[in-house]
């Protein structure tokens, strides 16, 4: 199904606070979940302690990844849910649980005082953060394509750019914390801040998002067709390209999710930045990135996103090792290469997860965002990190983590080719009369 212009449409006062109060969970949930890799090497210290820092650090990536590979669970779990109920009540289940979680990770004892049942617990917590966010940020998107369906790609871009403020306020956090502490300071109890604060604002977002009322066009929908008996299975049994392309679409961004939350951790210990250079460097990214990828989301709805990701997944393969070449020799500042990281990754950022969303109709969107972002971020975003520091080890050349890269840039490029077979399902589920 081919779209490629989208008619212009006004969001009222009304939806544009639905959509903050939806984009504002994910922040908070997101800054939960990613201030562990903001943390990771202290963590790995307290949690998974080594003679060699490397191995410790690799390990606690390793956690982080676990993280991720709980996500297919809960996405699978809460899109059912989503689908069959409706969004609202999985995005306060998921918020109430994601924060509970952190704030228990903050109050863990560490091995030292529990021994390997500090390290275990460690990763079960993870695990819980990982099948909560597998329900929160599907159920986010579809949510808010659903409140303003004709300006899907601006207000995903909404969600996206609160994401990213998220993980800018998880990189600021850390920022404050290596310039008013000392690094045995942070490595004995300064990490925990992270995580006590971001549970605070958690709770605070729960009792936000208490007000929600139910996506209008899921229950317009429903009460025309009714809800799916079983949402995956209808999704996989005729919709299975679609969740392929899906996947493809967003290689390209998880990979790029998963190596820049890792960046504060992995440039100390691989390239020899300071940690607060890196930091620097990262929110830098953060803030370009996050104003770029809702300038491009904003220009999304009414043009083809087709030549958009061809020509941002094309610039991520053809200047990634360059980037990652330079931040090893030090060659250029740091924080002009991540400025300009934060350029190209604007391009594809901004379409990859509207198009993601207009593969599925509405009766079963949920379930299909949630099974293509979840394999894409598990596979792709939760294992990079681990994949950047295992070949660091291994060849000893850090720049090896550019593959990874490219190699989701590839996948995105590819699946951007056959895209417009499967999408305009945001549009073409519609009332007539409908003017949002």
């Amino acid at each position: 199904m081919v779209t490629t212009t989208r008619p212009r449409a006004a969001i009222p006062w009304a939806d544009w606070r639905v959509i903050l109060l939806a984009s504002l969970g994910g922040a908070l949930e997101f800054y939960d979940f990613v201030v562990y890799s903001q943390f990771a090497q202290y963590i790995g210290r307290n949690f998974y302690p080594n003679d060699d820092a490397m191995v410790s650090l690799v390990v606690s990536f390793s956690v982080f990844a676990v993280g991720y590979l709980a996500r297919p669970i809960g996405g699978v779990f809460f899109s059912h849910i989503g689908d069959r109920i409706g969004r609202r009540r999985v995005l306060i289940i998921t918020i109430l649980t994601m924060s509970a979680a952190t704030v228990g990770i903050g109050l863990l004892p560490t091995y030292a005082q529990w021994g390997v049942s500090a390290s275990v617990a460690l990763v079960l917590l993870r695990i819980v953060q990982g099948f909560c966010l597998g329900g929160e940020l599907p159920g986010a998107i579809a949510y808010v394509v659903e409140t303003a369906p004709r300006r899907s790609g601006f207000s995903v871009g909404i969600v996206f750019c609160c994401v990213n403020s998220g993980v800018l306020l998880a990189a600021l956090l850390n920022l404050t914390v290596h310039n008013t502490l000392t690094v045995d300071q942070i490595a004995s109890w300064g990490w925990r801040i992270g995580f006590l604060f971001g549970g605070v604002l958690g709770i605070g977002s729960f009792l936000l998002r208490l007000t929600l009322e139910e996506s209008k066009e899921f229950a317009r929908i429903r009460s025309v067709a009714g809800a799916s008996a079983v949402p995956l299975a209808e999704v996989v049994r005729k919709y299975p390209l679609a969740v392929v392309v899906g996947v493809g679409i967003l290689a390209v961004t998880a990979g790029f999710n998963g190596l820049l939350f890792a960046m504060p951790a992995f440039l100390p210990q691989t390239m020899g930045y300071d940690a607060v250079t890196a930091i620097l460097a990262q929110n830098v990214c953060l803030v370009i990135l996050s104003v770029g990828l809702l300038t491009v989301s904003w220009f999304s709805d009414f043009v083809s996103r087709r030549p958009i990701v061809l020509v941002g997944t094309g610039l991520a393969m053809l200047l990634s090792l360059p980037f990652f070449t330079a931040a090893q020799n030090h060659s250029v500042n740091l924080i002009v290469l991540f400025a300009l990281v934060g350029v190209v990754a604007s391009i594809y950022n901004g379409v990859t997860i509207p198009i993601a969303a207009d593969l599925f109709p509405t009766r079963i969107r949920f379930s299909g965002v949630a099974l293509s972002f979840n394999i894409a971020f598990t596979f792709l975003s939760g294992l990079a990190p681990l994949g950047a520091a295992l070949l660091a080890r291994q060849t000893g050349v850090p720049a090896t983590a550019a593959y990874i890269m490219i190699g989701c840039a590839a996948l995105s490029f590819l699946a951007a080719l056959v895209m417009h077979r499967y999408d305009g399902q945001i549009i073409a589920d519609l009332a007539p009369n409908s003017s949002t």
